[in-house]
């Protein structure tokens, strides 16, 4: 038993070293670290290496990273901010999960759904990666502008939406009372209470007086310890109550939020926060099954695409209809075009209750997780091809080879100087073999190389 405790703790220590040197190794390529934290639970998870199992404590942890980071958000969250784009993020959100149910609801029809199994479905598309979308928000520098306004107003719309949606996910397992007025009033009182606390806190001018507040006050240890402590006393409260765990840590960050020990309390939490999640898209890695997506690679691809292209043209189209100009609703439109970390736990919520079987949730999961790993590439992509849109290249082709000029010069000069090397390797080749060489004493130059001016030609002779 100790042997094996002890092998399991070594895979996990291999995982996350293995897994902080990816996230450490995407940021250097410029790329969110996110990507590498999955990347390494997917080479050297159960369908990879298999250093580390998929358990209940891993799984344990990455809940916990989720709570933290709803905690976060809270006590980052400035209302007064928000409630400037509190209609217009409103308004795109429910768009968002209309137009997802909608088009879920739809296939359902056609593929013989069961009501519960598209609902599911369509809120599990209809959720943005709050992580992700700050991340890259960051790296385009435009976190505190007002594009990062609307898109983290519309995310947070989302994940306050959350709340409902586990309600009524969790619901289906309860029998035929499962949808009875108990849970309408569970949603309406979670609904309710948040918009209470964020009126009240978004007129008030001052600073609330949390207790204690002096006495722990630049005391690093106890200030985490307290930190730490609201956060998991407001969400076992409200799981307690039938509430989802979150939303009761999304509450407590609103309240730090507007205290005198905002700024303390992010300094100590956003250290712990990393680390569990770190761990939380690590395990998203270890519950890829790669070899049900080798099987069904055409059919993850197909949904791959297909979500993150309409989620894409459906952010910019109802970001517009909000009123947002074009410049700020297509790259926030782009951002949001992923499916996030939430769903994970919509798809869990799920399996258990069983909305879903075992492979529509492997299928949920390898979707959600290849969308979150090709978002910052999807992003790229899109604006090089604006961009040349914007220099006035319609056809495809040649926007095309103008978006990727760069990359495709750099293809061109290593073609060029491998075909170099080949045939200078076939010389030597020849000549060690005491063939003769019929090779160009000096080989072509590479591809991209412009030719050289032609000798100048004898001057003509005087009259």
């Amino acid at each position: 038993m100790e042997a094996h405790g002890s092998s399991d703790l070594t895979g996990i220590a291999i995982v996350m070293a293995a897994a902080v040197i990816s996230g450490i190794g995407l940021r250097y390529l410029k790329q969110p670290a996110i990507v590498g934290y999955i990347l390494a639970g997917i080479l050297l998870g159960p369908s990879g290496a298999g250093l580390v199992k998929q358990s209940e404590e891993v799984s344990l942890l990455a809940e916990l990273g989720v709570i933290l980071l709803l905690f976060l958000i809270g006590m980052e969250l400035s209302l007064k901010a928000f409630i400037l784009v509190l209609r217009p993020a409103t308004l795109v959100a429910a768009g968002q999960i209309a137009a997802s149910l909608a088009i879920c609801f739809g296939f359902g029809a056609l593929l013989g759904w069961r009501p519960e199994e598209s609902l599911l479905l369509g809120f599990i598309i209809a959720m943005s990666s709050t992580a992700v979308a700050m991340k890259m928000l960051e790296d385009i520098d435009e976190l505190r502008s007002e594009t990062g306004r609307i898109t983290i107003g519309v995310l947070i719309a989302q994940d306050i939406a959350v709340v409902p949606m586990l309600i009524l996910v969790s619901s289906f397992g309860g029998g035929e009372e499962a949808l009875g007025i108990g849970i309408l009033v569970k949603m309406v009182v979670a609904v309710g209470l948040l918009g209470l606390l964020i009126a009240v806190l978004g007129r008030r001018k001052g600073k609330l007086d949390i207790p204690f507040a002096d006495a722990i006050s630049g005391r690093v240890d106890l200030l985490t310890l307290a930190t730490l402590a609201v956060c998991f006393v407001a969400a076992s409260l409200s799981g307690i109550v039938g509430l989802s765990p979150a939303y009761g840590a999304f509450l407590a960050g609103l309240i730090i939020a507007n205290s005198r020990l905002r700024g303390e309390a992010i300094s100590v939490a956003e250290p712990i926060q990393s680390v569990l999640l770190v761990v939380f898209f690590l395990s998203i890695g270890l519950l890829i099954d790669i070899g049900y997506v080798w099987r069904n690679i055409g059919t993850v691809l197909a949904f791959v695409i297909g979500v993150v292209a309409l989620k894409s043209v459906l952010n910019i189209w109802l970001l517009r209809r909000a009123g947002e100009p074009w410049e700020r609703a297509f790259p926030a439109g782009l951002i949001m075009a992923q499916i996030g970390e939430f769903s994970f736990i919509l798809a869990a919520a799920g399996l258990s209750t069983k909305v879903i079987g075992g492979d529509t949730y492997r299928l949920a999961i390898a979707v959600i997780a290849v969308s979150l790993l090709i978002s910052p590439f999807w992003m790229n992509a899109v604006r090089r091809f604006h961009a040349a849109t914007d220099r006035g290249i319609s056809d495809y082709r040649a926007a095309l080879q103008d978006a990727y000029a760069e990359e495709l010069a750099g293809m061109n000069r290593g073609r060029a100087w491998a075909q170099r090397a080949m045939l200078l390797g076939g010389s030597l080749l020849r000549r060690r073999r005491g063939k003769p060489d019929d090779s160009p004493a000096d080989p072509p130059p590479p591809a991209d190389t412009p030719p050289s001016d032609p000798p100048p030609s004898d001057p003509p002779p005087r009259a």
